[in-house]
């Protein structure tokens, strides 16, 4: 195998999926009766501070990046971050955050004081607010289409890149906002955050079992499972070349150099890919767990309860403790956590699929040939 240097930094592929899910005003958020009294009480005490809310209701991996992006901009202007994954599409509870579901309760993320429990659903952010949409009666919130979605992703990209702050005294962070921040706000989020407990110790039982004695190598391959997947569709213009391409990604990383016997994870949200590579890969191992019916869509679905998201965060983070991992599509959100901490990464060149990328202790990249 030859090795090549490559300076170019990795691809920045976005990948926002349209999301067309009744809307929560942020300005008065929906209320029980005769808490919005109490709502008004809780902000007329601190009608000085101001906010960025950071609102996804999306897989784990947009979610995270996206808050980090939002952490970042709160913490150059001096703002406290609100956590509202509300209409979470791991959670069939639309009234639900979800952050506190799945993640540790947090008051502080260096610095930058956080709201991210269920009384989101009592408080009310003073306005004016950016991107402008927010500033409409709540009625008029409630359809937003793909299209808004976008221009407010863009106009959100103008205002972090300008490095200037907003006269809105609440900033509404609601689009998928991967590569708006820098590697350091990424990891800042994820040294700061925990899974619940009882995530933790079915992640921490796991990797006690299966990755302590060995050389893990951790294969996450994004298929869609009939899903637009929009991004990551280059990927897999050729379905038995993509197949081809994990298989020889595996076969690569095998022969790299290891310390411990080798293992290999999969982790992935096609039940027809886990049989196929299994069949390749008989000793590969991976999580059981529930998946959709065939061409039924991605895992991150409501449908299948809160135990999805627990799986899916048990996936996502034993993948940041493998020593090697295998990124298909590169452009997959959910393997991000990975990428940053992971000693040894192998991706996949767009230009040239064939081609893959290792990336080592996270600092120097070299291509496979």
């Amino acid at each position: 195998m030859k090795f090549y240097r490559r300076s170019s930094p990795e691809p920045q592929q976005t990948v926002t999926p349209g999301e067309k899910r009744p809307e929560m005003s942020v300005s008065m958020s929906f209320v029980q009766p005769g808490a919005r009294e109490k709502a008004i009480e809780m902000v007329s005490g601190a009608m000085n501070v101001r906010f960025v809310v950071s609102r996804r209701r999306t897989g784990f991996g947009d979610c995270l990046w996206s808050l980090a992006a939002a952490w970042r901009f709160a913490k150059q202007t001096g703002r406290t971050l609100a956590i509202d994954w509300r209409g979470s599409c791991y959670l069939d509870e639309p009234f639900t955050n979800a952050f506190p579901v799945f993640f540790e309760p947090v008051e502080d993320i260096a610095g930058v004081p956080v709201i991210c429990d269920d009384d989101i659903n009592k408080r009310s952010f003073p306005g004016p607010f950016f991107p402008a949409w927010w500033n409409k009666p709540s009625i008029d919130c409630v359809y937003r289409p793909n299209e808004q979605i976008f221009r407010e992703r863009d106009q959100l990209d103008q205002l972090f890149q300008s490095q200037r702050d907003s006269d809105a005294n609440t900033v509404v962070c609601d689009a998928c906002l991967m590569w708006r921040c820098d590697q350091e706000a990424e990891r800042e989020i994820f040294r700061s955050i925990k899974p619940r407990a009882a995530i933790q110790a079915r992640i921490d039982a796991i990797y006690r079992e299966h990755f302590e004695p060995y050389s893990v190598i951790g294969i996450h391959v994004r298929h869609g499972n009939g899903e637009d997947i929009m991004g990551h569709a280059p990927y897999w213009a050729d379905a038995e070349r993509a197949f081809r391409q994990v298989c020889n990604a595996i076969e690569k990383a095998r022969a790299l150099p290891h310390a411990r016997p080798v293992r290999a994870f999969l982790c992935t949200d096609s039940a027809l890919i886990l049989e196929q590579v299994s069949a390749i890969f008989p000793d590969v191992f991976a999580i059981p767990k529930q998946f959709q019916a065939p061409h039924a869509g991605p895992l991150h679905n409501a449908a299948l309860g809160a135990e999805g998201g627990f799986s899916a965060l048990t996936e996502m983070y034993l993948l940041a403790r493998c020593d090697t991992v295998i990124r298909f599509p590169p452009t997959s959100a959910f393997t991000r956590y990975a990428r940053l901490f992971a000693p040894r990464v192998i991706e996949f060149d767009l230009n040239d699929p064939s081609r893959l990328i290792l990336v080592e202790d996270n600092s120097q990249e070299l291509v496979a040939s």
